[in-house]
């Protein structure tokens, strides 16, 4: 009898092992995280929203096997604000960033503040491995530089731009710039070391984006792919120029040949993950920094504005989110996002603890049903330098506008559902202009003035600073 008892005993704790195995075994593993970010990208040239004209097939994956956002917006109308928000999850004048960073690497202040924390740094903590890969712009102090935010590698450039032919890659080191837009034209970085880097610079980030997916598809990973393209200056190789032989405008033919370019590196990542087989337990995110601008012919149809201001063409981008373990294929989300919301999503499904709280939410719930309503009660967006704020709550737009050079301000308000192109100034009762008012007051008292001087100082910076250039080779 003593016997059958220890029997039986043994085999329930046998089978209660085997239980808890099979429990362990069938745990989601934490999802892989790629945030594909362009520069200054239209808001129509990409086929999701309509292109006609500049096939991408590979970035419409993205939509197409997942969720389009037809109201994404990004935190600012410029790079390096627009960062800053993405990477820390927090509206970026919270801590100052409401400048587009100088190249200043002897200036600590000249960036992403030190007291906050990155994706990469949350992320960190939880195991993941991470990689930034392409343009920084948040600041070149050796404190601020991505090994120091959270980032276990680097392949890129530290300045808000860059020239993309090897051959004009004519500076060693940082100790060889002697001004601001000398940058663009360092020797690229992997990590701390210089590398002679031989390839077409939008080419190369989708090399290296490809090879760390490959050495790192075991664990949980984060990649921030910052391309520069298609920021100016508009260059673009005769492989991709081949393809819009029939666009006349020699600027827009460039154009199209760097979109195309990012277009291809996007379908080799896509591949890689597919050969990896981790691709449906891999959150891809893919939008521009900001809106396009004419100077480079970007197409923001049917938008009104461009980047510099908070117009929907300077703050409504291309936006789109693949997952799919989460997210089912062709969906379309029609209320407003942000680019804050990408750290707040990320960090949930890694049960990532952030030290700060963020002003981004998850938004899988929202786009899978599980939860009604918009994310936000409220977006809200300040250019401190032009005096000029925006509140988008619901369907209504309020923005104010300052004219320089009469000194007066003039509001307007436009019903985004039926009025995308901000065309018809609406007159609104008082009452919903003090709530849209009040919305902004509440929200800019938590703001602070920008920390540093931004690019349109560039000469009064100089001026403060007569050693901004002198820094040791690195």
């Amino acid at each position: 009898m003593k016997k059958n008892i220890l029997l039986a005993a043994s085999l329930l704790s046998v089978m209660t092992f085997f239980s808890y195995t099979s429990i362990e075994k069938k745990k989601p593993k934490k999802p892989n995280v790629i945030v594909v970010l362009v520069d200054d990208l239209g808001y129509k040239d990409v086929g999701f929203n309509g292109s006609k004209e500049i096939p991408t097939p590979n970035i419409d994956r993205i939509a197409h096997e997942g969720v389009k956002f037809t109201n994404g917006y990004v935190s600012y109308a410029v790079c390096g604000p627009s960062r800053a928000g993405l990477i820390t999850g927090r509206y970026q004048d919270r801590f100052g960033s409401g400048r587009n960073p100088l190249w200043a690497p002897n200036d600590i202040d000249q960036g992403l503040s030190v007291d906050e924390e990155t994706i990469a740094d949350v992320l960190g903590r939880e195991g993941y491995k991470s990689m930034a890969l392409g343009k920084w712009h948040l600041g070149a102090h050796e404190k601020l530089r991505p090994l120091k935010r959270g980032f276990d590698e680097f392949y890129g450039f530290l300045t808000g731009g860059h020239k993309y032919f090897p051959e004009e890659w004519i500076l060693n080191d940082i100790s060889e710039i002697k001004q601001h837009s000398d940058a663009y034209k360092t020797k690229l970085l992997h990590n701390n070391t210089r590398v002679d880097e031989k390839e077409y610079l939008t080419d190369a980030l989708s090399r290296e984006a490809v090879r760390f997916v490959d050495e790192n598809s075991d664990e949980p990973f984060f990649m921030y792919l910052a391309y520069n393209a298609p920021h100016a200056p508009l260059q673009a190789t005769p492989k991709y120029l081949k393809r819009f032989s029939h666009i006349e405008n020699k600027k827009r033919k460039t154009y199209c040949a760097m979109v195309s370019a990012v277009d291809d590196g996007v379908g080799l990542l896509l591949d890689k993950l597919d050969e990896k087989g981790i691709a449906d337990n891999t959150i891809v995110i893919f939008l521009s920094d900001n809106g396009g601008t004419p100077k480079i012919t970007a197409d923001n149809a049917p938008l009104r504005g461009h980047k510099g201001n908070l117009f929907e063409g300077g703050i409504r981008v291309p936006f789109a989110m693949r997952w799919p373990n989460m997210i089912a294929k062709n969906s379309v989300y029609e209320r407003p996002v942000i680019s804050l919301d990408i750290m707040a999503t990320a960090v949930e499904y890694a049960n990532a603890k952030p030290k700060k709280q963020l002003d981004g939410v998850n938004i899988v719930p929202y786009i899978t049903k599980e939860k009604q309503g918009d994310p936000h009660q409220s977006l809200r967006w300040r250019s401190f330098d032009k005096k000029t704020y925006t509140v988008r709550m619901g369907d209504m737009k309020y923005i104010r506008l300052y004219n320089r050079k009469t000194n007066k301000t003039r509001q307007e308000f436009y019903d985004l559902s039926k009025d995308i192109s901000e065309s018809d100034n609406l007159t609104l009762p008082k009452e919903q202009k003090k709530e849209l008012q009040k919305e902004y007051d509440q929200w800019v008292e938590q703001m602070v003035v920008p920390k540093y001087l931004g690019l349109l100082q560039d000469n009064k910076y100089s001026e403060l600073n007569p050693d901004r250039f002198n820094v040791l080779a690195y």
